[in-house]
């Protein structure tokens, strides 16, 4: 099996099996996305505690990759101190900006470096994005996002 068959299982099953699906309570922020482009939509809740996201909800109607992607979203930051989860943000978005070009780290990214693929095709970059975006907007509305003056984004 070769490196782009074994990341298409990947995204096969995350996309069979989501992790962390079905919106759940309490939750500091919401936010729900669209992508115009293909119809593709997502609420996604995030409870936090001190500094970190102790939990994660979403539920999602789209194709494989935008539903495979909130679930690895799910494994990278459900639980995880919110600085780490936001250098995860950006560095996927980075990934999904590179045009093919970029190197995922592995360590970091887990099973989201199987969208490396997915970057090569402008429009569905969007796709893979659209529950990341959600987050950070969530994370945002939950005042859990610091800003340099120390208030929230």
């Amino acid at each position: 099996m070769d490196l782009d068959e074994l990341y298409q299982e990947v995204i096969l099953d995350h996309y069979k099996r989501p992790r962390g699906v079905g919106l759940r309570e309490p939750f500091e922020g919401e936010s729900h996305q669209v992508n115009p482009t293909c119809g593709d939509e997502i609420t996604l809740r995030v409870h936090v505690e001190g500094d970190t996201v102790a939990d994660l909800s979403y539920e999602n109607v789209g194709c494989s990759i935008s539903k495979a992607s909130a679930s690895v979203l799910y494994e990278l930051v459900n639980g995880a101190n919110i600085d780490d989860a936001l250098a995860r943000l950006k560095e996927f978005t980075a990934l999904m900006n590179s045009r093919g070009q970029g190197e995922a780290d592995e360590e970091t990214l887990e099973d989201a470096v199987a969208f490396t693929g997915v970057s090569k095709y402008p429009m569905r970059v969007k796709c893979a994005l659209l529950g990341w975006m959600a987050f950070k907007d969530a994370l945002v509305r939950a005042e859990a996002v610091p800003t340099p003056e120390g208030g929230a984004e």
